[in-house]
């Protein structure tokens, strides 16, 4: 469910995450899990670590979380 997003422009498929991005991602899925929202996914028994259940969703592509990355010589906001 995460999507690319050229600064103003159309989306840009296929892409792979960089590693930044990923740790970004899940990071923060995993704080907003700690903080009790809700999770996107059926959980193992097994698995109760906001961590593995937030690496989960986003190998489920379950992350509602759009990644915009600026394209060299364009001005940030």
């Amino acid at each position: 469910m995460a999507r690319w997003v050229n600064s103003g422009g159309p989306p840009i498929f296929p892409r792979k995450y960089t590693r930044f991005e990923k740790a970004r991602i899940i990071g923060a899925r995993a704080l907003q899990i700690e903080m009790g929202a809700p999770v996107l996914i059926d959980v193992p028994e097994n698995v109760t670590d906001a961590i593995d259940i937030a690496l989960l969703e986003f190998e489920k592509d379950a992350i509602p979380i759009t990644v915009v990355r600026r394209l060299p010589g364009e001005k940030g906001r």
